[in-house]
């Protein structure tokens, strides 16, 4: 799968995802703008990657589906580069619960932190302090204040995700009709900004017979997003989908339909994990979901921080560095490197995919 990514010219086809950290970006702008601390000097990009690299994963929670995925991809690729794995996290997806192991991997010396933000501002100076001790800094999946690392690894962008969200909820709802989403916790960085551009999407005139009637938060957590599903079709009989942008949420909110008389009824969109949703697609619960491989977002992320950590790449938009079996990837604005498209997964292909 070697294919050459440049930032400026993706376009993101039909997608969707999992979920988290947030507050406003009103807020994040007036408590983040500092200069950013980095000890980044001139890329060399013919510099060798360093051998013994001890790169630390912080995904958002631990024993998370999703995230043992995209770790699993991460601890491949700290393999391939011949340096050293480790991972750290809490059990929650709380905005501050990932600040004391940060402070933690900064005490080791770690060269990288690869962190998914829970909060954009929670982890920020904590982040920062990292980076005048001379850690890379790669958020994954969920970002931080773009003031408080060095790059960023999206799965896609977020215009195409909210876009997909829409386009996928639309032909369910055959183009009318209610519709809710049941996201991850409110805070969460991606969730709200994919929320955010469904919501634009929504106001334009050919989504105009779509209603959003609620937007649920089930935390990353099983039983509650199973619960908050119950709720939203026991208060909305005319619920036509429930889109989740959250593996944990499409999965639970699938559970639920599927042992239920909604079956057949109200569909159920979002992003997930093949494996979780295949008996629910089998079954004729979903018809239609999206994802992206999670692992190669871990895989990218390990290559992205041995590149700094060795000099190749500052984060700058423009610089370019290979990434494994993954290809080359150019950096673009802000410090961003988008994975790429992700899979439509059906009743037709899912066999196809293991993970």
């Amino acid at each position: 799968m070697t294919r050459r990514k440049n930032l400026a010219v993706l376009a993101v086809v039909a997608l969707a995802l999992t979920a988290c950290g947030g507050t406003t970006k009103s807020s994040t702008e007036s408590q983040n703008t500092a200069a950013p601390a980095t000890t980044a000097g001139k890329a060399d990009p013919n510099a060798p990657i360093k051998e013994g690299l001890k790169i630390a994963y912080l995904p958002k929670q631990l024993n998370n589906p999703y995230t043992d995925v995209e770790v699993g991809g991460g601890k491949v690729a700290v393999g391939e580069l011949k340096g050293e794995y480790k991972l750290v996290g809490p059990n929650d997806a709380s905005a501050s619960s990932q600040v004391s192991y940060i402070n933690t991997l900064i005490q080791q010396q770690q060269n990288v932190i690869v962190v998914a933000a829970n909060d954009p501002n929670a982890v920020c100076p904590s982040l920062n302090q990292a980076r005048k001790a001379g850690i890379k800094v790669v958020t994954f999946d969920s970002d931080a204040a773009k003031t408080c690392r060095d790059a960023f690894i999206n799965q896609a962008t977020t215009q195409g995700i909210g876009e997909s969200l829409v386009k996928m909820a639309s032909e369910l709802a055959g183009g009318s009709g209610e519709i809710a989403i049941l996201s991850a916790t409110p805070n969460a960085t991606n969730q709200n900004s994919w929320i955010q551009v469904m919501k634009t999407e929504l106001a334009k005139p050919e989504n105009a017979k779509l209603k959003l009637v609620k937007i649920a938060y089930g935390n990353d957590d099983d039983q509650k997003s199973f619960t908050e599903a119950q709720g939203l079709l026991q208060s909305y009989p005319n619920l036509k989908v429930i889109v989740s942008p959250t593996t944990v949420g499409i999965a639970a909110a699938s559970r639920y339909v599927s042992a239920s008389n909604y079956k057949g009824k109200v569909a159920i969109t979002g992003l997930g994990l093949p494996n979780q949703m295949r008996k629910f697609v089998k079954d004729g619960t979903v018809k239609k979901f999206a994802l992206w491989n999670p692992a190669d977002i871990g895989y990218l992320a390990a290559y992205t921080g041995a590149a700094l950590s060795s000099g190749q790449i500052t984060g700058a938009q423009g610089e370019k560095f290979k990434a494994g079996k993954l290809g080359d990837y150019t950096i673009g604005a802000d410090g961003e490197i988008v994975l790429g498209p992700p899979t439509e997964f059906t009743a037709a292909n899912i066999d196809k995919f293991n993970f």
